[in-house]
């Protein structure tokens, strides 16, 4: 495994807007790590899996302030991240052979005199421009400036988990995981979730969703519109923006990533550790 952490000052550099303007209304600077695992001898034509991890470490949902009552357990913003971290250690542990490139975006979502404003302009690693509308729709920001960099390492497939929307957390419940994207990766990350045992749902993303998007009357694309229907939705088509037409999926754990009540069946209270096992059963049967 190898490692990367850029600070503020090298995002600043690379030109990531998306988690410099998330993370910029903290006294915590934000990060982006960046992982990956080669084992040796791995052939040149062996499957190449990028993983990216939504890691806002606390969710405040900015100047669009959260409800107070929504606010106590945004600790857990960070599963993604997690997830994604855990999988890529154990794939390493059971020495698959597969290439995995591991992108973690980190931000605390924060208000103060300093924090992103709606209306504001974003520029993304890439250079696509971004009008903010709800400053706590910051997961998609981040996640922007990740999938980008997922890009340019050329892999097979990627695949993106964040705890997205509430909006899936309405359609889906507590429990399941929703999944859009490329349909080939879709059903592949679905075939590994069955293996694993954890409860995901096929979700589609609707042409209309690219009008919705592509909204805003000064940037390239509008990062919330404010319209109840399909928000989760319109999630996954912006997403879809930043991965170049590459094979791709996006897992939004909102609902199954945290145990707010008490354990249910192996999930204890908590931080339960959805995607994880569907990750590394992914990775395994691309291997075989």
């Amino acid at each position: 495994l190898t490692l990367t952490v850029h600070d503020e000052a090298s995002l600043a550099e690379l030109g990531c807007g998306g988690i410099l303007g998330v993370g910029q209304g903290s006294d915590a600077p934000p990060r982006l790590v960046e992982i990956t695992y080669a084992p040796k001898g791995l052939p040149k034509d062996a499957p190449h899996l990028a993983l990216v991890g939504k890691g806002i470490t606390f969710d405040s949902g900015g100047l669009s302030i959260k409800p107070a009552g929504s606010m106590h357990e945004m600790k857990s913003d960070m599963a993604g991240a997690a997830a994604v971290v855990q999988a890529t250690l154990a794939i390493a542990r059971l020495d698959l052979p597969v290439k995995v490139s591991t992108f973690v975006p980190m931000a605390e979502n924060m208000l103060s005199g300093s924090a992103t404003r709606p209306g504001d302009v974003l520029r993304m690693y890439g250079g696509t421009t971004v009008e903010i509308f709800n400053t706590d729709a910051e997961g998609r920001l981040v996640l922007g400036d990740a999938l980008v960099r997922a890009t340019e390492v050329e892999p097979d497939l990627i695949v993106d988990v964040a705890t997205l929307t509430g909006h899936m957390v309405v359609a889906l419940g507590d429990q399941v995981a929703g999944v859009m994207g490329s349909e080939e990766v879709v059903a592949q990350v679905l075939a590994a979730s069955e293996t694993a045992g954890e409860a995901c749902w096929p979700m589609p993303i609707p042409e209309e969703m690219k009008q919705r998007i592509t909204s805003s009357k000064v940037a390239d694309l509008a990062q919330h519109d404010w319209v109840r229907w399909g928000g989760g939705l319109f999630a996954g088509a912006f997403l879809r923006e930043f991965t170049a037409g590459r094979p791709w999926a996006h897992v939004d754990i909102a609902g199954p990533s945290f145990a707010s009540g008490g354990p249910t069946g192996h999930v204890t209270s908590g931080g339960t550790g959805f995607a994880v096992a569907t990750l590394v059963d992914l990775a395994r049967s691309l291997a075989d």
